[in-house]
């Protein structure tokens, strides 16, 4: 346990210059993130702001006499870390719903869906859900498994990868999903051998019954958010990058206005919104050192694991499991219109709003690239720190052209844990030695981020940097890595969870590493994560989260 010599002292915002309040941090291991002065043993902070990084008898040697005084116990600190790509309001709503993510069997699956339906209140929706099929072989679920242990509540589960769901007869009903109903543009409504629906909805397929779910209310809304806020600093998380919703925007600026924001958001509102974003940028500016809104979120293909991110060469056929997707696809690009997509992406530009999109497939990371060059092209150079999510498989060329035209590769370390047991079944061997190519892309000069994508992965990013750095999968069968020459080390791990992304979200000059001048945003883990051994990394606890000066203890 950490001890304090005087007791802890929280921040009080708004007092006058001569009133700051000053702490020390010392006799600690501390990995700045800044390369300039890359290690020390103590933290001066005034107020919010780190005001001097060194060694103990230096800084304590210029602190003042009423300073709090916190021995650090040689503990290992690094800047807070940073999430690149979290659905966080959606995360916090998550952690009060049902979770099928460890279901390893349809009686596993049915035992938990028959314990939330217990504990649900009659006539409301089920929601969450988290289920991976491959837990159980590749066979996918199928409304006969929610129906035989739920009777008449609507059941809406997805994919942990969330590009498709399960829905029960229920809520297929509700939403007039029946034999005759065609897949809409972008989505896939799977159907039996009879032309009857499975239950499964891939993608914009999805919207056909998630669009008939009550919305939360704003007490619901606001409770979500301090769930989401407390679960990340409690893993060391001061900064997430939302792919969020308007909605999402409104509870984020509802609770800042009110002074009930205690972690760092930058969203990105979904591409729809593009005029509004433009319009509230116009009238706000792009926000503040807590909330920033200068950003759309596109989307332009689905995911591996649906078999819908869009590729060159088709997939493999599936093999082994009931399910007769055995015909060649692609993939999907889930646009519905690419012209209006090129569109807004050009107005949003002159409005200096930053994209990022999702692309997943080798085919979509070419497509976006293209697009980026054509606007760089078109509307000149500047300061654009352009974005691609996931960057998942990626052509020979592809990798080279992020470092040349700029380009932010936004990844998540620990989709390889999950995907490395099963990615061979859908591709072959040329596209895999091309998928989360983390070493490759920081050779190549990329600004290499990484985050989580929670709720589809765990938000712990403990567990991203294990991924990132021994490429070991669920299975258990690459112990020496998946792909091993594209493992990365802790400290470059590091660097991608917090000063790059701190670039990627144009917060770079105020957070991202311990700096004089920065904000006071750091984080006390129970091991040192550079000398650890990678079997004791996971092991790892976060003590403190200091956020702004603030402490948050979780010891």
């Amino acid at each position: 346990m950490l001890k304090k010599i005087f007791p802890l002292i929280f921040i009080i915002y708004g007092c006058s210059s001569n009133d700051i309040i000053e702490k020390v941090y010392y006799n600690g291991i501390i990995w700045t993130g800044d390369k300039d002065n890359p290690s020390a043993s103590a933290i001066l902070i005034q107020g919010d702001k780190v005001s001097l990084v060194g060694m103990d008898d230096e800084v304590l040697s210029r602190s003042s006499d009423e300073a709090e005084k916190i021995d650090l116990e040689g503990r290992f600190v690094t800047p807070g870390l940073i999430d690149n790509h979290v659905h966080f309001m959606s995360g916090g709503l998550q952690l009060s719903r049902v979770d099928l993510r460890n279901a390893k069997s349809k009686k596993e699956f049915q035992e938990i869906i028959a314990k939330a339906d217990n504990d649900l209140a009659e006539g409301v929706w089920m929601q969450g859900g988290n289920w991976d099929h491959e837990l159980w072989g590749g066979q996918y679920p199928d409304r006969s498994w929610i129906d035989q242990v739920v009777e008449d509540r609507p059941v809406f589960i997805d994919r942990l990868d969330g590009h498709m769901a399960l829905a029960n007869s229920s809520a297929l009903a509700l939403a007039n999903i029946t034999t005759d109903t065609q897949d809409p543009i972008g989505g896939i409504i799977l159907k039996d051998s009879d032309g009857k629906p499975t239950g499964i909805l891939k993608d914009q397929a999805m919207g056909l019954c998630s669009r008939l779910i009550p919305e939360p209310s704003l007490e619901d809304l606001d409770r979500a958010l301090k769930k989401a806020t407390d679960h990340a600093l409690s893993l060391g998380v001061t900064q997430v990058h939302d792919m969020g919703s308007w909605s999402d925007l409104e509870t984020y600026k509802r609770n800042h206005d009110k002074g009930d924001l205690h972690i760092r958001i930058k969203i990105y509102p979904w591409y729809t919104n593009w005029k509004q974003i433009i319009e509230h940028v116009r009238q706000n500016g792009p926000g503040d050192e807590w909330l920033r809104w200068d950003g759309i979120k596109g989307m332009l293909d689905g995911s591996l694991g649906s078999r819908t991110a869009w590729m060159h060469r088709p997939y493999l056929p599936e093999t082994g499991t009931k399910d007769k997707e055995t015909l060649p696809t692609v993939g999907i690009i889930t646009l519905d219109d690419t012209t209006e997509f090129k569109y807004l992406l050009r107005e949003t530009d002159k409005a200096n709003v930053q994209h990022t999109v999702h692309a997943i497939g080798d085919k979509a990371n070419d497509w976006i690239l293209k697009e980026y060059a054509k606007i760089k092209r078109e509307l000149g150079n500047k300061d654009r720190r352009s974005r691609i999510e996931h960057s998942q498989h990626l052509s020979p060329s592809a990798i080279e052209r992020f470092a040349t035209d700029d380009i932010i590769p936004s990844m998540q370390p620990y989709h390889l844990y999950d995907d490395g047991s099963w990615a061979h079944k859908r591709i072959g061997y040329d596209l895999l030695s091309r998928t989360y190519v983390f070493r490759s892309l920081i050779d190549s000069g990329a600004n290499l981020t990484f985050g989580s994508d929670w709720t589809v992965a765990p938000l712990d990013p403990i567990k991203g940097i294990y991924a990132a750095v021994t490429r070991r999968t669920r299975d258990g069968k690459n112990p020496d890595g998946w792909f091993p020459n594209e493992k990365i080390s802790v400290d470059e791990a590091l660097m991608c969870y917090t000063i790059n992304n701190a670039y990627a979200a144009f917060w770079d000059r105020t957070t991202g590493s311990i700096t004089p001048g920065k904000y006071a945003d750091f984080v006390v883990h129970s091991l040192n994560l550079l000398t650890t051994s990678y079997e004791e990394l996971l092991g790892s606890r976060v003590l403190r989260t200091v956020v702004a000066g603030k402490d948050h203890i979780f010891e």
